[in-house]
């Protein structure tokens, strides 16, 4: 019989909650954090610690928004002149539901002109046809992957047009194409999958279109073929790893490179 002493916590009882539902579903993010570093996925997605939006991620939401708006009034059949897509892109910047953005001085009017930049780029050199009209913007799809052994696969598509799915990035060096395919392979395998199971077919490809933050910004384009039964085969063993892991609770930290922009270094450091 159990006693008082050995009932959870509420802060346990919650935790347990939140781990359970991670395990039912899960998303190309959430996959690629968790193999990354289980440390910062347990900072980030169960003690949901909350930090700055630092001025990188603000500007890559702000080109976001606007590329989302005007890809939805081209699928209304009434786009944007570009006045309006400037507008756009001002409410979008000065959007703050998200949190405070913690800038250097100067630094935020640099960032706002930058980001402009990129957009306008992008829109004035045809990057996708503004006549044809999508065939999904910004949809939210999920894949019931049971069958598998595995959990619900959900994700957003940021552009679906002529069965290619097309993935927004904001970037400040030049991609190379064989280690954007091989660092995006997770997100581009998940896409993928998610097409493919509410579709019933193939997808055409993936293109990655990558705004450059450079002194002259500039669009680079990553096609890459449709998924390969090895790459999905790959995936599957990848969320089968995320699934075990949560299950024995395996939340340790990866140090690395990738540690001198993490937002959660110093809880990181006090780990123990």
């Amino acid at each position: 019989m159990n006693t008082l002493a050995e009932a959870p916590t509420p802060t346990e009882r919650s935790e347990q909650d939140i781990i359970r539902a991670l395990h039912d579903t899960v998303s190309a993010s959430r996959l690629s954090l968790f193999l990354q570093c289980r440390l910062k996925f347990y900072f980030r997605y169960v003690l949901k610690l909350q930090k700055p939006k630092t001025p990188s991620l603000h500007l890559g939401s702000t080109v976001h928004a606007v590329l989302k708006a005007w890809n939805k009034a081209r699928w209304l059949q009434q786009p944007l002149t570009l006045k309006e897509v400037h507008a756009t892109y001002l409410n979008a910047w000065a959007d703050t539901t998200e949190g405070p953005v913690e800038w250097e001085p100067g630094e935020e009017e640099a960032d706002k002109t930058t980001g402009w930049r990129l957009c306008d780029t992008y829109l004035r050199e045809h990057h996708v046809s503004a006549e044809i009209k999508p065939d999904a913007v910004e949809v939210s799809i999920e894949a019931d992957l049971r069958e598998h052994g595995l959990p619900r696969l959900i994700g957003i598509l940021d552009l679906v047009q002529q069965g290619h799915i097309i993935d927004y990035k904001t970037t400040s060096s030049t991609p190379h194409a064989e280690k954007v395919a091989h660092s995006t392979e997770i997100q581009i395998s998940s896409y993928a999958v998610l097409y493919r199971h509410n579709t019933g077919r193939n997808e055409n490809g993936v293109q990655l279109h990558h705004l450059v933050k450079l002194k002259n910004p500039k669009v680079v384009i990553t096609q890459l073929p449709a998924m390969t039964a090895a790459q999905q085969t790959r995936l599957f063993r990848q969320m089968e790893a995320y699934l075990k892991g949560l299950q024995r609770r395996d939340f340790i930290p990866s140090p690395g490179m990738h540690c001198s922009s993490c937002e959660f270094f110093n809880e990181c450091r006090q780990w123990h």
